[in-house]
Parts: structure tokens; C-alpha cells; sequence
């Protein structure tokens, strides 16, 4: 078997813990910088009934917007970062053919091998020298209207603070765009095995609590609906809940499927954390975020290479006392996470 195809392929989880009041936690940062997100999931130990006010975060979640053959350079127009962008770039991921029919400046992809295949091209939307008229706006433009027009179809999501303007829906009239909502999806787990943690302890105890990393495998276990039973008859899995574990009698499971903004999950976050500001039967709390399999880019501008893999997501493990675990994680060919 040749070599590259015996290594398992690589994989990392970063930890880290804080905690949610703390006046210099970052929480909400880690949150802004991941910015494309397909699927958010949370899950409430000894929950039944979930309380109004989630109910209404979850309810105002917001709509994204789908629009087809679209032209690459109607990004670039003044008249579209006027109206929708404060601070942003446009980041391409092309092969090789691509870039060099564009002429456009940028890098080889970190992940393309010895020989370039495929390159990365960053254009500042609002940097000083990309005015109207300028010699850099005209390149690009005529780069990607008339040399190598590109087409695609999009998702778009938008974050209005509540001032006026124009609105997605209208600026792309003459496009073919739709409006759509998120799947949400509502389920009762009963008699759910949960791990036993401590919140000041992310490597476990033996016999007192488990650790972040047994946490993070239960946990996709659960949202993935993979048994927990151990059963050696089973042809599909044999894996059981870690020890130390307790039994729950319900657990409330919340998936949000759709193009979520992270100003919205940062709401959702929030009210996670007031969840506990009553007295609750739950020690615990997670809130899951999967970013897209196919996004050019992780966290931050991070270069995420999805052609193995894709994995890009992380996870907030909310306790009663707003101490948090942040577990983020990504697949082969991806930089580590801030």
C-alpha cells in the first residue's frame, strides 16, 4: 500500500476555556471570526420544554438569500460596497487556468502541491486605493467583466442594523434571487447517557470527569444519531458513552440548517448563557457550529482546504456557572485555528 494512502488523514482540535461574563473573553470574537456557517445545533440536558425567549432568538434567526447566474463583477461595483459593505474583501479560490487568464495578482494555494494548481486572489472592497476610477478598480473590473467573465450561482446573507437602504432583495431584482429560511428542526432525546464534566478540568479525571476531547466524540455521536448503545451486534457502530456518564431523562436538540450570520449565532449565544440564570436541573449546555464543507476560507482568511475532507466547525460548552469550553476543529489541509 503506498505510503500516503496508509496515513490516516490529519486532523485538529483546538481547545480552549473561559468564561462567558469574563470582561476580556473572546467568545463572541471566535464567533465573528468563523463567518460562514451552514448548520448550528443545540443541545440542552434535562430540558423538555424550551423557554419563550429561545424560542423567539431561534424564530428571528433571519433569511438568506439565493441568487443565481450571477456575475463575479457585480461584487466589485461601487454601487453594491456602498450599499453592503463596510469593511470586507472578495476572496477567490481558482485553478490555474483561471488565474492566469484573469491577470489578477495573487498566491499559489498553500495546499496545491510542488506544482501550482490552483491560487488564492484577495481584493480589499474597501481599501483607500479602491475608489471609483482608480487604476486598481478598473483592473479588476475589466479583469472580471470583459477578460474572464465568471459566473456563479450564490448564497448571500446580510446583517441590517436597522438602518435604511436598499436591501438584497432589491438590488438584485434583475437577477434571479429568492428568499429563503432556515430549517429548523425540534427533537426530544429520552434517557440520553451524558458525560460527566467538570468545567475547571479540560483533560478528565479518571472516575471524575471526562475529558474535552471524549466530550467532542460523544457529542458528534449524538447529533449525527449514532447509537450509544455498544451493541456487538451492530454492523454500524460499537461505541458507547464515556465514563464517568449519567442518564438524563430528556434532552432538547435544536438544528438550524440554512446560511447563518455570526451576529445571529452570537444572539443565540447570549441567550444560551441566560438560559442558566435561573435555577436548572442541567450542568451544562453545548452549542455546535458547522461551517460550509466548500467555503475558500475557515476562520478568519485562514485558506480552508476543502478538497479533503472540508471539516471546519466548533463548539461551546456553556456550564451553569458561564464557565465555557471552545472546541474548534478542522480536517486535512487546513491552518490551525486562532
Amino acid at each position: 500500500m503506498p505510503a500516503q494512502l496508509a496515513r490516516a488523514p490529519r486532523h485538529l482540535l483546538v481547545c480552549e476555556k473561559g468564561h462567558a461574563r469574563h470582561p476580556r473573553s473572546r467568545h463572541a470574537a471566535h464567533v465573528r471570526d468563523h463567518a460562514y456557517s451552514c448548520r448550528v445545533s443545540f443541545l440542552i440536558p434535562e430540558c423538555a420544554l424550551l423557554p419563550e425567549v429561545l424560542k423567539s432568538t431561534i424564530a428571528d434567526i433571519g433569511e438568506y438569500y439565493l441568487v443565481r447566474n450571477l456575475s463575479i463583477h457585480e461584487l466589485v461595483a461601487h454601487e453594491f460596497i456602498d450599499a453592503f459593505v463596510k469593511k470586507g474583501k472578495l476572496i477567490l479560490s481558482v485553478d490555474k487556468d483561471t488565474y492566469e487568464e484573469l491577470g489578477l495578482q495573487g498566491r499559489p494555494s498553500r495546499y496545491s502541491g510542488k506544482k501550482a494548481m490552483r491560487y488564492i486572489i484577495t481584493i480589499d472592497l474597501t481599501d483607500a486605493g479602491f475608489h471609483p476610477e482608480s487604476k486598481k478598480h478598473n483592473r479588476v473590473l475589466w479583469a472580471l467583466k470583459e477578460k474572464k467573465p465568471l459566473e456563479f450561482d450564490f448564497l448571500l446573507a446580510w446583517y441590517n442594523t436597522g438602518a435604511e437602504g436598499s436591501t438584497l432583495m432589491s438590488y438584485f431584482s434583475k437577477n434571479q434571487i429568492r428568499a429563503l429560511k432556515p430549517k429548523i428542526t425540534f427533537s426530544t432525546l429520552r434517557d440520553l447517557q451524558c458525560p460527566v464534566l467538570q468545567s475547571n478540568d479540560l483533560q478528565g479525571k479518571p472516575e471524575e470527569s471526562c475529558s474535552t476531547e471524549e466530550l467532542f466524540e460523544w457529542l458528534g455521536a449524538v447529533l449525527n444519531q449514532v447509537s450509544l448503545d455498544n451493541n456487538s451486534s451492530s454492523f454500524l457502530s460499537t461505541y458507547c458513552c464515556p465514563e464517568p456518564n449519567t442518564v438524563v431523562e430528556k434532552a432538547f436538540l435544536c438544528t438550524i440548517t440554512g446560511f447563518i450570520i455570526p451576529e445571529k449565532i452570537i444572539q443565540l449565544l447570549e441567550q444560551l448563557c441566560c438560559y442558566f440564570g435561573e435555577p436548572k436541573l442541567a450542568y451544562w449546555l453545548t452549542l455546535t457550529v458547522h461551517g460550509f464543507a466548500d467555503s475558500p476560507v475557515s476562520w478568519r482568511e485562514s485558506e480552508h482546504g476543502f478538497h479533503k475532507g472540508g471539516e471546519n466547525l466548533y463548539n461551546f460548552v456553556i456550564f451553569r456557572n458561564l464557565d465555557y469550553w471552545l472546541q474548534m476543529a478542522v480536517g486535512a489541509h487546513d491552518d490551525c485555528p486562532p
